[in-house]
């Protein structure tokens, strides 16, 4: 029971994770657009730095918190350590890696946008959206088939 609440709870967390890595890149791609000192400006800079601190920070510790505990319980009970090793896992930590690291670029992004630099077109940010579901699919698969041929 703990263990099936600990999965559901992680994949909720993993869902709002998800929503902000997509939808920060999309508000970029307005914001980027927006004249700097604008009203619109400052309305950009509030959503994007209320969904960063107040939705993706949390989701992400969450999702490194469980998904790390449900790791460890896999090793330590259910499926040994070699798991770590097998191919899904490692697609699934590769792209765990590269979505934490992104976070962290759309966190440096964010605070140049508020800087009133636009360093990035909204053609990088439409593109990157697509990028950051690519991942995401790709880890989803991993997960749900293990790679099996059947």
């Amino acid at each position: 029971m703990t263990y099936n609440l600990l999965v559901g709870l992680h994949i909720i967390a993993v869902i709002a994770w998800t929503a902000g890595l997509l939808y920060l890149p999309r508000l970029f791609v307005y914001h980027t657009a927006a004249p700097v000192g604008s009203e619109l400006d400052h309305t950009f800079q509030e959503m994007e730095r209320r969904l960063f601190r107040m939705i993706m920070n949390p989701a992400m510790i969450a999702v490194v918190i469980m998904g790390g505990t449900l790791a460890w319980y896999d090793g330590a009970h259910r499926l040994g350590w070699r798991f770590l090793l097998s191919g899904w896992m490692l697609t699934k930590l590769t792209g765990a890696i590269a979505l934490i690291w992104w976070h962290h670029y759309l966190g440096k992004a964010r605070k140049t946008l508020a800087a009133g630099r636009r360093e990035r077109s909204e053609r990088f940010w439409r593109v990157s959206n697509e990028a950051t579901f690519l991942v995401i699919a790709i880890m989803v698969l991993a997960v749900t088939t293990k790679f099996s041929g059947s």
